[in-house]
């Protein structure tokens, strides 16, 4: 899903899925003819849903839900974001349980394959009938409105369709609601968010265990046994990394036997508890994205082998919801426990290093600044680490009154995830630098790359500059994985 949603990979529809969404669209067209209600394909939406919709007016029941459902604002959504939203959308339809032709999910699968991205506001989504403001937008392309992006142009519907080849589609019964009637927004921004939160749960790691060589700490508090006897499976994972990062240092290895105290603070020594945590949450999480990427979510849905059309409520996005929320907490935690090591960094009462770094102080500030934008940062999180989820508000006259805000988890948990790749990525300055006053002993092979990959981005700081733009290229290399798990491959320091 990553590679189609931010390096452009070509989609194809999986030909074995072909009859299945035919036999589907049989069964609506067979309920059709034979006059049944059928709620959102022959009758109203939501409240309306009693009233029934004439034949010749089905049609434009269908352009109608999407242009009355199109009421999304705030900032656009990342064209990734939207990427990803096409093509769970169009992964949904192809289960072959929606009742939509195959044309529409090809035409979604063309939307992907061409670089014809809709316009979607970021805003508006409850979470429960499905992200229906944003799935509206990016639908309303498909029959010719809305706007979207084509070759970096913002353009009109009918403009981006017309310049990418493609006709606008007509829908037909059913189709327009099974395109908005899902949680494509929170599932697909997650599941990018989820992969983004994976590199930092190894960066996070990595940025630990330079810390804890330029603080001078001990990795005896990681041993295996220790571990073992609390039986936390993300924490035995994150002492088993620690130790490899750390294995042949130097530096651990020269006051081992010093009168260096025995315990160091709750921020070194409790790493694994607390990173163990946060990948425990992970994990969760990567169990119900793995699970919803791969759902119908749409209602009702079209049961082919039963003949039968069902109403249903898949759309509710209360498990994302959820997830989305630990996954929010859960990297609020790796920016908190960073931004501590990165005090301890710059504090030399603590550190018994030169304060906040720097060679020359007075004249020199060094790194003291840059604490207190990862602090900044860690207090924002906090505010957005509530959970959207502990929310609900009805909508729809009451008929749908349990929402899920699945939707602003997700959003959040994007902000959330972009602050701790910077509180990351200023710890890794700060160790580095520390590190550097540890000269002429040398930490172990994997640290040492971790060093120089930040001295890549970073230069030793010898004298007062502004940081900005460097940490935020140094986060951008936290969050495309270059301090993850290759730092303990074979490859030369």
């Amino acid at each position: 899903m990553v590679a189609v949603a931010r390096e452009g990979a070509s989609v194809e529809l999986d030909p074995f899925r072909i009859s299945a969404i035919a036999d589907s669209r049989a069964v609506v067209d067979k309920a059709l003819s034979a006059g049944h209600p059928i709620y959102g394909i022959n009758t109203g939406f939501g409240q309306l849903s009693d009233i029934p919709i004439a034949a010749d007016q089905l049609e434009q029941l269908q352009v109608n839900l999407l242009r009355s459902h199109a009421v999304g604002v705030g900032e656009p959504l990342r064209v990734d974001e939207v990427r990803a939203m096409i093509l769970l959308r169009a992964n949904s339809l192809a289960r072959g349980v929606s009742g939509v032709r195959l044309e529409l999910i090809q035409f979604l699968i063309e939307f992907l394959n061409r670089g014809v991205h809709p316009v979607v506001p970021s805003q508006g989504s409850v979470g429960s009938s499905g992200d229906l403001a944003p799935l509206a937008h990016m639908a309303l392309v498909l029959v010719g409105e809305g706007q979207a992006l084509y070759q970096s142009q913002w353009l009109s519907g009918a403009e981006a369709l017309d310049r990418a080849g493609l006709q606008p589609l007509t829908l037909q019964a059913k189709e327009g609601l099974a395109l908005i009637n899902g949680t494509q927004l929170m599932a697909g921004v997650g599941a990018l968010v989820l992969h983004d939160a994976l590199a930092l749960m190894e960066a996070a790691e990595t940025a630990a265990a330079v810390s804890i060589d330029a603080l001078m700490g001990t990795s005896a508090a990681f041993h295996a046994a220790i571990q073992e006897a609390r039986g936390q499976p993300g924490q035995i994972a994150s002492a088993r990394r620690l130790r490899a990062l750390l294995e042949g240092s130097e530096i651990g290895q020269a006051h081992r036997k010093s009168d260096h105290k025995v315990q160091d603070a709750y921020s070194l020594r409790c790493a694994p508890q607390v990173f163990g945590a946060v990948r425990d949450a992970i994990e969760y999480v990567r169990q119900v994205i793995g699970r919803e990427v791969n759902a119908a979510t749409d209602n009702p849905l079209v049961f082919a082998g039963e003949g039968e059309i069902i109403s249903g409520g898949n759309f509710h996005g209360q498990p994302v919801a959820l997830a989305l929320d630990v996954l929010g907490l859960g990297l609020t935690q790796l920016g908190n426990f960073s931004e501590r090591r990165t005090y301890k960094l710059l504090s030399p009462q603590e550190s018994g290093l030169p304060a906040f770094l720097t060679k020359n102080p007075g004249i020199n500030s060094g790194l003291m600044i840059t604490q207190y934008t990862a602090a900044a940062l860690a207090s924002e999180n906090k505010v957005l680490a509530h959970p959207a989820s502990a929310d609900s508000i009805p909508t729809s006259a009451g008929q749908e009154d349990f929402n899920s805000m699945g939707a602003a988890a997700a959003m959040k948990a994007r902000r959330i995830c972009d602050n701790v790749a910077t509180i990351i990525a200023i710890e890794l300055i700060c160790a580095a630098q520390g590190l550097d006053f540890r000269r002429p002993l040398r930490s172990s092979a994997p640290v040492e790359r971790a060093h120089s990959q930040v001295r890549a981005i970073v230069p030793e700081l010898d004298e007062d500059r502004s940081l900005s733009r460097e940490i935020q290229d140094l986060a951008a290399a936290v969050i495309a994985g270059q301090f993850g798990a290759r730092l303990l491959s074979e490859l030369p320091a």
